[in-house]
């Protein structure tokens, strides 16, 4: 297992991403700063120890301003704030992320999205080059040294802003990609490689995988697994509830709802809808990994269903293999959270990645 707490996240559904009924919009879940709010009150009573607030152009509400207006009703969880990174101008994000920075008084990760900026695509290799250029410029001015930068998309002579994050240095960068080009940018500029469900074995291949990239910079990468839980008192109620939540999916709605995203085509989405290829006749793809939820959305498609041991059980082996963080989201989020927090949550080691 691996040595020391794990720590534990949940989902803020500003993406338009919270239902009773995968893929029937329930306007009471659709994302507002109260709903939003509502969740990530529930997670840190629940005892959570971040909160992944996720971004998109065309869905849901901004993420900065809410974990702004957010930050002053948390004592104690963090904020894992999405970035789509090349949206902004670098030195202006990282003032940004300092300022919110104090107003969780340090309690701020970022997860870094390389992304196509709204109306524009961009292949794959310039991407993530720009997507390295924006860690190094981030890192260079929110750790307080002024920046001298000449690189393919970015000229910059500029000093660090004078608001500074409360520990003077930059927060966790958090990052996932399964594509060769999003993998060598994890090695250059990630501090934790954030993966989404996939089969026990090829999770062990990828880790692997970006440890010996890492390795070859002088670096040390941390591990993250982002996946969606269903958890009840019995194995059978927990396929009850996941049975449910399909009940009444049309496919044509679904298939919109995994088209609408902007990463809809990359190879970590296209990953995600093998795997439902490849399961079995009950959308499981291996014991407790069910691939039903990406019928109805684009990225991470697979949930833990089972009963508390066997979801403590599965966490625990991804623990063993190196998995620190794991970013966790059930449907409806306040419910599912609520459940998660009071059967498995106290069985886990947990605490905030340092």
């Amino acid at each position: 297992m691996s040595a020391g707490p794990c720590e534990v996240a949940w989902f803020g559904a500003l993406c338009d991403d919270d239902y009773e009924f995968l893929g029937v919009a329930d306007p009471a879940l659709q994302s507002s700063f109260e709903h939003c709010r509502d969740i990530a009150l529930t997670a840190e009573a629940g005892g959570f120890d971040n909160l992944l607030l996720p971004s998109g152009y065309a869905l849901g509400i901004d993420t900065l301003a809410f974990a702004a207006a957010l930050a002053p009703s948390l004592s104690r969880m963090r904020l894992l704030a999405a970035t789509r990174c090349g949206e902004m101008w670098p030195p202006q994000l990282a003032r940004q992320i300092a300022t919110l920075d104090r107003l969780l008084g340090g309690r701020l990760s970022v997860n870094i999205i390389s992304s196509d900026l709204p109306g524009e695509i961009l292949a794959s290799g310039p991407r993530y080059a720009r997507t390295i250029e924006v860690m190094t410029i981030l890192k260079t001015l929110l750790d307080g040294r002024p920046l001298s930068h000449r690189g393919e998309f970015y000229r910059l002579e500029v000093a660090p802003p004078r608001v500074t994050t409360v520990s003077g240095r930059c927060p966790t960068f958090y990052f996932g990609g399964l594509s060769e080009d999003a993998r060598e940018a994890a090695a250059d500029g990630a501090d934790v490689y954030l993966m989404w469900p996939d089969r026990f074995e090829t999770v062990r291949g990828i880790i692997d995988d970006l440890t010996t990239r890492a390795a070859r910079r002088g670096r040390r990468l941390r591990f993250g697994y982002r996946v969606h839980v269903v958890v009840r008192e019995t194995e059978a109620k927990a396929r009850a509830a996941a049975d449910r939540l399909l009940s009444r999916l049309d496919d044509a709605a679904g298939e919109a709802i995994r088209n609408r995203s902007l990463d809809s085509g990359s190879v970590g989405v296209r990953r995600q809808a093998d795997l439902r290829t490849a399961a079995g006749a009950d959308g499981f793809i291996e014991d407790n990994l069910w691939t039903g939820v990406g019928r109805a959305r684009s990225g991470c498609g697979a949930a833990l269903v089972g009963d508390p041991d066997q979801v403590l059980a599965k966490l625990n082996a991804y623990r063993a293999l190196g998995v620190e963080a794991f970013i966790l989201s059930g449907y409806p989020h306040v419910a599912e959270a609520d459940l998660f927090a009071r059967h498995v949550l106290p069985r886990l080691d947990h605490a905030p990645l340092a």
